[in-house]
């Protein structure tokens, strides 16, 4: 690679990362082209800061975090076994840090952070933790970030000293970046369909057994892609001053509190990585509480996302109870009532009080809205607090905390158009909090990454000027659509809210959990991919325990399974299919997942006559499951040359 100035540096960076958003999805779990895209960049980002290190990658794993957190695994390791370099070292806002840890040195037992992705299985009252580095990485890593970081160091390697500066941006205001783009005079649904086009890999075409078809994602549900005006928002921010970096700090900040109805003189509102880090600070702070004289008790639901779950069984001083619901996601208001009058009137329990009532104000698998304000007023009558895991509700329905009365509110930006490795934790002021450098620390940390905050304030603004009762609209009748063509599809079993009809659809968002007869769950989502181009995402969905009563799992199937997975680590365990609706979604998009899962029924027994088969489709020569194999595997590596080189 040739020397770069600090300028063309800089450009090469942005242009690395921007083909990162092109092909981008969450990692590990998701099925198709992005998901395997974005899985290998990410996994290569470890090797390229172990090359920059020159370090065995025998002998060295790494870990992607935050400041706040490599400051406590830091404290949980013997000095001399690690070795950490940060985005501050590149010049970039990206607050990503990577430690490069010796793999005989890593702490045992359970993670110091718990939730999404550190655990292989869950039952409720045991966990079966995931290997490194994934144990240590709680939550949605800062994907894009990582990748951009990683990148910067590849350069740097390779360059000598970069600062990723360009000088030919000029300095630019908050306002510039968060409130001027070229879509700036349009509003409603003409920004609504103007938006979508400009989705970053927009119309991208990938091989399928029928030949090149447009991507299409439905995994929304678990990360999602960005647009052009955002992307813009954060290449702009990683090219100020700190000055300007801290002005769009605060100005987002404001933002955020207007969009979700928490006024910042009643409500402290702190950046995060993640949703994940977000709900264990809540967790920490209120371990450190105490009650006089009583034992506290955290009720949560049977359909939380394990990082609504783990936290709260994990710290020490807390016992957890799950509410329970029916198979539609609905919570039972009257047993959430009879629990909180034994728990917290009666003293039926002794000295255990409920103190807090953590639910999700949407379920990543059944994409059911509880009532949250019925839920609050019961909560409060009883003395306790309450708080939203609102990650999968922020993009999908209005928000507001201070009518709905919710004591802490938790979400991810990845989740929202803004995959740049922010979130938020908002909390009632007066709640007792952690001590002065405790409190530096956390904000600081999260504040490194002005990037991914100029990101979600721009969307946020986005998200207003379409209007969220618009969105909501138009994702509930492409989920009608869905709903009524797939009841159509022989043998395929829809979860949760299926009748577009039933008076409880209001409460249904687009996320749609189904499995189809004679196939597994993983095939399924594979063979989406191979033959439609289309990514979804298959398994537990970090919410096994919703998913086991879906399954009608036992408790001696529940031995029997972590049985297999220990004396079997890589089997594939039963889940269901899950898609998941967004603003990029379209009708023609709901016509090709159910014409695909269609010819699937149709010859769910797969042979390896069909496997190598070449036939034609409508004219088109299709092509043998072997070779699209290949092809997938051929648009890995071009992304991560794209990328990386």
């Amino acid at each position: 690679m040739d020397s770069f100035t600090n300028a063309e540096g800089f450009k090469e960076l942005e242009r690395g990362v921007r083909a990162a958003l092109e092909t981008y999805s969450n990692v590990h779990r998701g099925s198709g082209h992005y998901s395997m895209a974005t899985t290998h960049l990410f996994e290569q980002a470890r090797d390229i800061i172990l090359e920059f290190l020159e370090l065995d990658k025998r002998r060295y794993i790494v870990i992607f975090c935050t400041t706040a957190r490599a400051y406590v695994l830091k404290a949980m390791l013997e000095p001399g076994s690690y070795t950490i370099v940060s985005g501050r070292d590149t010049g970039l806002c990206l607050g990503v840090s990577a430690m490069a840890v010796k793999r005989k040195a890593l702490p045992k037992g359970a993670p110091f952070q718990t939730g999404g992705g550190t655990a292989k299985l869950i039952a409720p009252g045991w966990v079966m933790w995931a290997d490194a580095p994934d144990k240590f990485e709680a939550g949605t890593p800062a994907i894009i970030n990582i990748i951009a970081f990683a990148k910067a160091f590849r350069m740097i390697r390779h360059n000598g000293k970069l600062s990723f500066t360009d000088h030919t941006a000029g300095k630019l205001s908050a306002e510039d970046i968060l409130y001027r783009d070229d879509l700036e005079g349009y509003s409603g649904h003409e920004l609504f369909d103007r938006l979508r086009q400009t989705l970053v890999g927009h119309n991208n075409v990938v091989s399928t057994t029928e030949g090149d078809r447009p991507f299409i994602n439905l995994d929304n549900a678990a990360s999602t892609p960005t647009f052009e005006p955002v992307w813009e928002a954060v290449c702009r921010t990683w090219c100020q001053p700190l000055q300007v970096q801290q002005e769009i700090i605060h100005e987002v900040r404001s933002i955020c509190s207007k969009f979700l109805g928490a006024p910042q003189d009643e409500y402290d509102l702190i950046f995060t990585s993640n949703t994940t880090e977000a709900i264990n600070l809540a967790a920490e702070n209120l371990s450190r509480e105490a009650f006089r004289d009583t034992e506290t008790v955290i009720l949560n639901t049977i359909l939380e996302h394990s990082s609504n779950e783990l936290p709260w069984r994990m710290y020490p001083g807390f016992s957890l109870i799950r509410l329970g619901v029916d198979d539609e996601g609905m919570v039972d208001l009257n047993e959430l009532e009879t629990l909180m009058s034994a728990y917290n009137r009666d003293g039926m329990h002794g000295k255990k009080r409920i103190r807090l009532v953590a639910v999700s104000g949407a379920s990543n698998v059944l994409g059911v809205f509880n009532k949250l304000e019925e839920i609050s007023s019961i909560v409060h009558r009883y003395g306790a607090r309450m708080l939203v895991d609102a990650a999968q509700m922020v993009a999908h329905r209005k928000v507001n905390m201070q009518a709905g009365g919710f004591d802490y509110l938790a979400f991810s930006a990845h989740k929202m158009y803004a995959p740049f490795g922010t979130g938020m934790l908002v909390v009632r002021k007066g709640l007792p909090g952690f001590s002065s450098p405790e409190a530096d620390l956390i904000r600081s940390s999260g504040e490194e990454n002005a990037g991914g905050i100029a990101a979600l304030g721009k969307v946020l603004i986005l998200l207003q000027r379409i209007g969220l009762d618009l969105i909501r609209e138009e994702e509930q009748a492409l989920t009608k659509q869905a709903l009524h063509d797939l009841s159509q599809i022989r043998g395929l079993t829809i979860y949760g809210i299926k009748d577009p009809d039933s008076p409880r659809f209001n409460q249904k968002g687009g996320v749609i959990l189904f499995n189809l007869k004679g196939v597994i769950a993983t095939r399924l989502a594979k063979e989406l991919a191979l033959q439609g181009g289309i990514g979804v995402r298959s398994g537990c969905h970090c919410a096994h325990l919703i998913i086991k009563q879906l399954l009608h799992f036992t408790p001696t199937l529940e031995v029997i399974q972590r049985t297999i997975v220990t004396l079997f680590p890589r089997i594939t365990l039963p889940g269901l299919v899950r898609i998941s609706l967004g603003i990029e979604n379209t009708r023609e998009d709901i016509d090709t997942l159910i014409r695909v899962l269609g010819n699937i029924a149709a010859k769910p027994k797969m042979t390896s006559a069909d496997t190598n088969t070449i036939s034609t489709v409508k004219g088109t020569s299709a092509l043998s499951r072997a070779k699209v194999k290949q092809q997938m595997n051929e648009f890995v590596e071009a992304a991560a040359l794209r990328v990386y080189s």
